[in-house]
């Protein structure tokens, strides 16, 4: 069930004490002087944790340079709070076979230096992708469209190779916002596009800085104008917004953090539920793991509750699919895995590992040297001890980490989903047999005829009530076959300063609420 829109005020505190240091810190900031800040009242300062990497959208891949884009470029399409695809700079469309697909265009729109945006903008949009004249792993995306014409000002063809039913889903919201016609590489350090604000400047590992569009053609911004200024360390974004130098930050703080500083008489807390999908992968084709009975086991041995409430501060939700509820085909009749250390010591069992000398058998579990990853590794091998499972913790910095993971050397790691298991089209990606890693994310070597099948069928039709019901059946073997234990959605949690208003937060946690904020003069 979806959790409401929750705002937390300074006098709705949490029973959980502010860790000693961060009181410290802020008694300290407190009784200097260059702690108090003056605002530019017409200037929204926002917190982010590093610079965007390329403001071209059809280049820019990480979190912030897609959420930034999404505020000065238009999508053809966009998404609804339960992710399906809507009208932007499309008004409608036509699929009068499943490979074409008739998009027609909003009149009247302009790009930021008055240009009128028109279908040949979106041509070159797309051709300059799969032209290779940018280069960009965006292109991909794109893989089964054959070409796009552009019969006339305001309408546009894609003609695909195949039936390709997550199109729609490939042009919309964040995906690749349209750039005018004729535009190369230059537009990654002064972006032109036709969205709610305009691109003012930018300065690498320090701020990017939009203003209000005047002459969007939606609903204009409140804002006149958005800084985004860069702080990596968590301590600092914490006391930046404290002494009122910032006024907004969005999944930047640690729970402890976010709990001390709702305390704040300036400050508030918003929390609502997010998408964001921590997970815990097993590598079927190892001898011990290959067998689902043991997967099964472990999913029962693990208790979710305490990480949940100790180690995430209760900003997150328990996780039983790859999807979010919040997705149309979200299917929320599958097998769950409660705690049960009883039924996990049955099925080792009958899986053939008794205990001898109070062990069943070791694992090992890879972990990144990130915190909340090493705690939660922790956690788990103190549940596991408790079934007779030895669990050896293995730490390396990321990108030692991660390349084992590619590679399949591991028996046991975690990692997280950001924003891709928004669309059902992930099973592809994640769980068919053709995916193995490298080519594609399927790292746990999953392999079933079947759910290959199902994927195959639901990628190839266009109704949505029968995809819904093909990637419901998947969701149930995947349950049963359990490659994944999907752990925890988490919350998307933003801290804001009072003279911030009209704020509201959507599953992906993008940037927005940006498009409605005001601030108090």
């Amino acid at each position: 069930m979806r959790r409401p829109f929750r705002r937390y005020a300074a006098n709705e505190q949490k029973k959980v004490a502010a860790p000693a240091w961060f009181v410290l810190i802020l008694a300290a900031c407190s009784a200097l002087t260059s702690c108090s800040a003056k605002h530019d009242p017409n200037t929204l300062v926002m917190i982010i944790e590093s610079s965007p990497t390329n403001l071209d959208p059809r280049v820019g891949l990480d979190a912030y340079s897609e959420r930034i884009d999404t505020l000065i470029f238009d999508d053809l399409l966009t998404r609804d709070e339960h992710l399906n695809v809507q009208p932007q700079l499309a008004e409608r469309w036509d699929i009068p076979d499943p490979k074409t697909y008739i998009f027609h265009l909003r009149r009247g729109v302009k790009f930021h230096d008055g240009r009128g945006l028109t279908s040949r903008d979106v041509k070159w949009t797309f051709d300059s992708l799969l032209d290779g004249k940018i280069h960009s792993t965006k292109a991909a995306a794109y893989r089964l469209v054959d070409r796009v014409e552009a019969p006339d000002d305001f309408t546009v063809v894609f003609h695909l190779k195949e039936p390709f039913a997550t199109l729609l889903w490939n042009l919309s919201d964040g995906a690749i916002g349209i750039v005018p016609f004729g535009t190369g590489a230059e537009i990654s350090a002064n972006p032109i596009g036709s969205g709610p604000f305009r691109f003012v400047s930018a300065e690498q590992d320090k701020e990017v800085v939009i203003k209000r569009n005047d002459d969007y053609w939606g609903q204009k911004p409140k804002l006149q104008q958005v800084r985004f200024t860069v702080v990596p360390d968590t301590t600092t974004r914490a006391l930046e917004l404290r002494k009122g130098s910032a006024d907004i930050a969005i999944n930047a703080l640690t729970g402890d953090l976010v709990l001390a500083l709702e305390k704040e008489p300036t400050l508030q807390v918003l929390h609502a539920p997010g998408t964001v999908l921590s997970y815990l992968a097993f590598n079927t084709r190892d001898p011990i793991l290959k067998d689902a009975r043991v997967r099964q086991a472990l999913a029962h041995a693990i208790d979710r509750r305490p990480i949940i409430h100790y180690l995430l501060r209760d900003f997150a939700r328990p996780a039983d699919s790859l999807l979010p509820p919040e997705s149309w085909a979200y299917n929320s009749n599958v097998a769950r895995y409660g705690y049960s250390p009883e039924r996990a010591r049955e099925l080792l069992e009958q899986a053939g590992h008794p205990v001898v000398n109070g062990v069943r058998f070791h694992l090992t579990m890879k972990t990144g040297t990130e915190e909340s990853t090493r705690l939660l590794a922790a956690v788990l091998q103190q549940q596991l001890r408790d079934v007779g499972i030895v669990l050896d913790i293995r730490t390396f910095e990321f990108a030692t980490f991660f390349a084992d993971v590619t590679r399949g050397a591991y028996q046991m790691h975690s990692l997280r989903w950001v924003g891709g298991n928004e669309d059902p089209d992930m099973f592809e990606y994640v769980f068919h047999s053709s995916k193995f890693t490298p080519r594609g994310a399927n790292r746990t070597f999953y392999s079933n005829p079947r759910v290959d099948e199902l994927i195959d069928q639901a990628r190839s039709v266009l109704d949505q009530e029968t995809r819904k019901r093909l990637y419901g059946e998947v969701q149930e073997i995947l349950a049963e076959d359990l490659p994944y234990v999907e752990l925890w959605y988490q919350d998307n949690v933003m801290v804001h300063s009072r003279r911030v208003r009209n704020l509201t937060l959507n599953p992906p946690g993008n940037y927005d609420f940006l498009k409605t904020a005001e601030l108090e003069q």
